[in-house]
């Protein structure tokens, strides 16, 4: 395989630009079953031509997930994922577009820049033995079709890499765990101007509790708590009757999500006559750095060897699908993709030299021999 890719154009950095521009240009939101199909029967087509076999197509739900696989002693996982946030219609007023030094379209950072990387990075080792490529569709949205897979692909490997978007270069060794609640409160309705005080008003009930919930926050363990999304009512003249607000917690150990959920569940309605439910939970378990060290020190080796120069590895608050092998304990290292910026921001870029050199560093990770391990 390795000598059919070299001869292809292997880590040339055109030959990789125009793969990027061919997926940008399938554009695939997670929220559209049908584009991100057509995005997997491109990326199966490009994994066919670049890595020699056809993927193992398979559904979860209404979903597919692409799934390469080469049988070997040591076991490496490299996971990914072809949808982006952004609808259909995108390309229309913000083409791909490239220059010697940067390229930039809707998901070219986050992450099909890390699909190309990844094709490419395979595609030039000469034994690809005990390796796995997994790419998912839904990752954008939390992966709820997609996890069981993940978690089952990722019991069967000893590590996994990801080559999600990097932190301005940097590996991302400690990713935060992911909470999503929704609290929804009924009170009574009334009529505003000739009887409120017959009524159990839920914009106050909601009121209390967006307090208490913000409350439950640390920042001194990195526990963020936002109350986001807050609907209540139905018009002005009415005592609202109901409410609902959405909590984006993020916590950096499973034993601070522990006790965030824990106070959520406890929430109790401040009002006489109020009632809460409280629905979602546990989305992302935590990267904890403890899971990615001893592969970030292999992989800072492996950039100095290949001549690249110094390469750091930092905590950031998103959350990936790394996250989930990390939370079944797998050593996990993730940040492994573009170098570049703007991640879910209009003008995301990624950098064009460092195309070739991100998939150098993966292949010299994942390669079988890896002496650095």
């Amino acid at each position: 395989m390795g000598s059919q890719a070299m001869a292809t154009g292997l880590m040339d950095t055109e030959a990789m630009v125009q793969d990027l521009r061919t997926l940008v240009e399938c554009e695939s939101p997670s929220g559209d079953v049908a584009a991100t199909r057509r995005c997997a029967e491109l990326v199966a087509e490009l994994g066919e031509r670049w890595l020699g076999a056809a993927p193992r197509v398979v559904r979860t739900g209404e979903r597919v997930a692409l799934l390469w696989s080469w049988e070997g002693p040591r076991r490496r996982l490299v996971l990914g994922h072809l949808d982006t946030v952004w609808p259909i219609g995108t390309l229309a007023r913000w083409p791909f577009t490239h220059d010697a030094d940067r390229a930039s379209g809707p998901g070219c950072f986050d992450m099909k820049a890390g699909i190309v990387q990844a094709m490419h990075a395979i595609a030039s080792l000469e034994d690809p033995s005990g390796l796995q490529l997994l790419l998912t569709s839904d990752e954008e949205i939390g992966a709820p079709d997609s996890r069981p897979l993940i978690e089952q692909v990722a019991r069967e490997v000893d590590e996994v890499f990801v080559p999600e978007a990097s932190a301005a270069g940097a590996l991302k060794v400690e990713r935060k765990g992911v909470s999503l609640y929704a609290v929804h409160v009924a009170g009574r309705a009334a009529h505003a101007g000739l009887e409120p005080e017959l009524g159990v008003n839920a914009s106050i009930e909601l009121a209390h509790q967006v307090l208490a919930i913000a409350a439950l926050q640390d920042a001194s363990a990195g526990t963020t708590v936002t109350p986001t999304v807050l609907s209540a009512g139905t018009t002005t003249n009415t005592v609202p009757a109901a409410g609902q607000i959405r909590v984006d917690v993020r916590a950096r150990t499973e034993a601070e999500q522990d006790r965030v959920d824990a106070a959520m569940r406890a929430l109790t309605p401040v009002l006489d006559g109020a009632a809460l439910s409280i629905g979602g939970g546990k989305n992302r378990p935590p990267l904890e750095r403890r899971r990615s060290e001893q592969l970030l020190a292999r992989a800072v080796q492996a950039y100095r060897d290949l001549g690249y120069g110094e390469l750091a590895g930092v905590a950031v608050g998103g959350a990936s699908d790394g996250n989930f092998t990390a939370g079944l304990g797998i050593p996990t290292l993730d940040g492994l993709g573009a170098v570049g910026d703007g991640a879910h921001a209009e003008g995301e870029w990624v950098s064009v030299p460092d195309l070739t050199r991100r998939a150098a560093l993966l292949a010299a990770l994942v390669r079988p021999d890896d002496p650095a391990r």
